[in-house]
């Protein structure tokens, strides 16, 4: 089942499928366009995920909303990152969320056990980065990361997360550092840089290897990621 809402230009997607629980956890997907939460969702269900609900937010300026500050253009057919994930997440908070959790509580009838959020690429990114702007979330999935950003992995050492997080998965293909761009190809490095951090302070963490590049597999690369913190107790 699924419900469509625009909030603020936003395109809001929440998907469940019909049970009797009443209690459901419900994952914040950052996806870069609608299909890829119909499709992550589908996968999450081939896989046998336990009950949750999915919501997609999409129709966002990827390059700006999911990037923390400004980065320059990697190549000349990129653009720069103009680092508004702080705008975007005051936007989430005080305008998406609260019509989120209005139609699940009220619509659905459903309580919520907890929020997980989840992304690919730079909304892998930006998953880890709002954990740092906000309390919300209890559980995070970043597939495919965008961490060679620069300077993130200061940003983690410096800074405290305002969000209690139990448990966090992170996963790269195997090809994905194997690149000409230097920048690009520091990924994997960071990735598990970033994973030991997180693990070092007590946090559940897994690093999960796929085969293939960045574009390969991306949606059941996500729904491996949901399904893992959905079981992680």
């Amino acid at each position: 089942m699924i419900k469509e809402l625009n909030i603020n230009h936003k395109q809001v997607s929440i998907q469940y499928s019909k049970t009797d629980i009443k209690e459901l956890p419900v994952v914040i997907l950052h996806a870069y366009n609608k299909e890829e939460g119909r499709a992550v969702f589908e996968k999450c269900k081939k896989l046998h995920c336990p009950h949750f609900i999915l919501v997609s937010v999409s129709n966002l300026d990827w390059n700006h909303e999911m990037t923390p500050w400004f980065a320059p253009k990697l190549n000349q057919h990129d653009e720069d990152c103009l680092g508004k994930a702080d705008k975007y997440i005051e936007k989430f908070k005080k305008e998406i969320l609260p019509q989120v959790k209005k139609y699940i509580e009220q619509d659905l009838e459903k309580s919520i056990a907890y929020y997980a959020i989840a992304g690919y690429s730079l909304g892998g990114l930006f998953a880890v980065y709002a954990i740092y702007k906000t309390d919300i979330f209890m559980k995070v999935v970043s597939a495919s990361g965008s961490f060679w950003f620069p300077n993130f992995v200061e940003f983690i050492k410096e800074n405290k997360m305002k969000s209690k997080i139990q448990s966090m998965y992170f996963s790269l293909g195997n090809k994905e550092s194997k690149v000409r761009n230097q920048v690009l190809a520091t990924v994997e490095e960071h990735t598990k840089e970033i994973e030991n951090i997180y693990r070092s302070q007590g946090i559940k963490t897994i690093y999960e290897e796929n085969a293939g590049n960045h574009y390969h597999e991306a949606d059941l690369r996500m729904a491996k990621g949901i399904k893992w913190i959905l079981e992680e107790i």
